[in-house]
């Protein structure tokens, strides 16, 4: 796992607490759960339950407000500074790169090439996990969010590229090609010149129809195989005691994951 530099940060938590009213005859919230995040150590922080000094913000464990209520803080870690990373277009989510990472057991020996940088969501995962990743991207205004992105987190294996899959890759000898592209399967000849044999690729698009040109043309290839299309699906249960069930607002759908491998 790539080292990083993380900027100075403070995860800081209220659990939430309940009380049961006899006239309701149920339990109400009366404090709300809360969690947040702080970087700035110059000055008091102010919270919806009273504000806590800054000498007591560089403190580990528990710290308490103004009103005499009581947080836990602590550091925060590499997915708490990730979560607050700027954004432009949409992100692939965690679930889905996940998957990726998982399914084509990329690591620390692994060389990665990205086609679509967005705001360098997958780029920075990837660059977690493997030795070095190359990033491409046609939209500058994109890269130059990947990059601050990067700069961030304090990323030092990513190589961002203002240029065209479409065209070429440079690298060679590559063990995952992964794409975010509107049409992937453009990208297939420069992706086969830069794979070495045995590595993965993957494609990752919102819609069917893109999946399925994908698909159709890799198979035309003799030098790639299909291994499988995939859509992740993540829902979330509520669990408060005896009342378990699904959370009512979950997102189902994020995009459709097909993974190849050269032969």
């Amino acid at each position: 796992m790539t080292k990083t530099t993380l900027p100075k940060a403070k995860i800081l938590i209220q659990k939430g607490k309940k009380q049961y009213f006899e006239d309701l005859g149920r339990e109400v919230s009366i404090v709300k759960e809360s969690r947040l995040y702080i970087s700035d150590f110059s000055r008091d922080f102010s919270t919806k339950y009273g504000t806590i000094k800054k000498a007591d913000l560089k403190k580990t464990g528990t710290v308490k407000s103004s009103q005499d209520k009581e947080f836990r803080i602590f550091d925060a870690s590499f997915i708490d500074v990730y979560r607050r990373i700027k954004r432009a277009p949409q992100i692939i989510p965690l679930k889905d790169i996940g998957y990726i990472l998982g399914q084509t057991g990329v690591g620390s020996d692994s060389i990665v090439v990205e086609g679509g940088s967005g705001s360098g969501a997958l780029a920075l995962m990837l660059a977690r996990c493997c030795k070095k990743v190359y990033s491409y991207e046609v939209e500058p205004e994109h890269l130059a969010i990947a990059k601050e992105n990067a700069k961030t987190l304090g990323f030092r294996n990513i190589v961002f590229k203002n240029k065209s899959m479409y065209d070429s890759i440079s690298e060679k000898d590559v063990d995952l090609v992964c794409m975010d592209l509107p049409a992937p399967w453009e990208a297939l000849n420069s992706a086969s010149k830069a794979m070495k044999q045995g590595g993965f690729i993957v494609s990752y698009s919102p819609t069917i129809v893109q999946t399925s040109d994908f698909v159709n043309a890799m198979r035309e290839m003799p030098d790639f195989v299909h291994l499988k299309t995939v859509e992740v699906i993540e829902r979330e249960w509520e669990v408060d005691k005896r009342k378990v069930r699904p959370k009512s607002k979950t997102t189902i759908h994020s995009g459709f994951i097909t993974l190849g491998r050269k032969i």
